[in-house]
């Protein structure tokens, strides 16, 4: 059986950027990267679920900033309209070891992902898997995770070119998710942002340094690092646990104003939240 184990190291620096601003960072660096073959225009869905333990603890590995740290999710790329159990997935090991962060994935069908994570159930793997396969049912015995949460969001990429092949950089919006109906097959999953709906997350990968012209053009535009973690912030907004210093809440990166937001809150359309209910869907 051939290997469909992957790993690999980089560096990641993320930013919070509203979604009209980073449609025009994303044209500027257009210029010097090209378009993931993977990501169409408009770019393709990545929906996660989480698993962890009862006490959180990789939520609070997080919040506490460990130098080693680690999560176990399973991710599917694409539309969740017609996820069957031979639908692929990657059940994938995200580490960060100091400054480093590090992942380890295998591609399985949803239904063997499901019966690995869920079940405790070994699946079919070649040898070069086998020790991939152990470390995540140690993970899930030992520790006792469970489904916590799933996040979901658009995804575009785009990939740097000649001496810049290790660069690359996302663009996260509609960012959302749910704490329940852990199956992604839920015919009428009851999702809702948990970044407002208004802003992206920016994320610049790269294998070793970041080139200069990158961090040039971060400081033009006065982009500031943030240390912003989609699952901790599905965490948060479900109350699964008190709201961190590094949560991103609405209050504090406001949408653009409308001459109906101008009015006071009771003034306001009715659909306001009834459109953002649909919209997290």
């Amino acid at each position: 059986m051939a290997s469909r184990l992957h790993a690999f190291n980089r560096f990641e620096l993320k930013y919070l950027v509203p979604v009209e601003q980073a449609a025009d960072i994303r044209d500027e660096l257009a210029e010097r990267m090209d378009r993931d073959l993977n990501s169409p225009v408009g770019g393709y869905g990545v929906w996660s679920l989480y698993y962890d333990t009862p006490q959180l603890r990789f939520y609070w590995e997080k919040i506490e900033g460990l130098k080693f740290r680690r999560k176990l999710r399973i991710r599917h790329y694409g539309d969740l309209d017609g996820v069957t159990d031979a639908s692929p997935v990657c059940v994938e090991i995200k580490q960060r070891v100091n400054r480093v962060t590090q992942k380890r994935r295998i591609t399985l069908p949803y239904g063997a992902a499901r019966r690995l994570c869920d079940a405790r159930e070994t699946v079919d793997h070649s040898a070069k898997e086998s020790a991939f396969i152990q470390e995540v049912l140690d993970l899930i015995v030992r520790l006792n995770l469970q489904p916590t949460a799933i996040t979901g969001y658009q995804r575009e990429a785009l990939v740097g070119r000649a001496s810049d092949t290790g660069l690359r950089v996302t663009f996260d919006r509609r960012i959302r998710g749910r704490d329940r109906d852990f199956h992604f097959g839920t015919r009428t999953p009851e999702n809702r942002f948990t970044i407002p709906p208004h802003m992206s997350v920016m994320e610049i990968k790269v294998n070793e340094r970041t080139p200069y012209w990158i961090t040039d053009l971060a400081a033009r535009r006065n982009l500031n690092l943030v240390r912003i973690s989609k699952y901790v912030q599905s965490i948060e907004a479900f109350g699964l646990a008190p709201r961190s210093v590094f949560h991103v809440d609405e209050a504090d990166c406001p949408p653009p104003t409308t001459p109906d937001e101008e009015q006071p809150q009771e003034q306001r359309p009715a659909q306001h939240d009834a459109s953002l209910k649909v919209g997290a869907q």
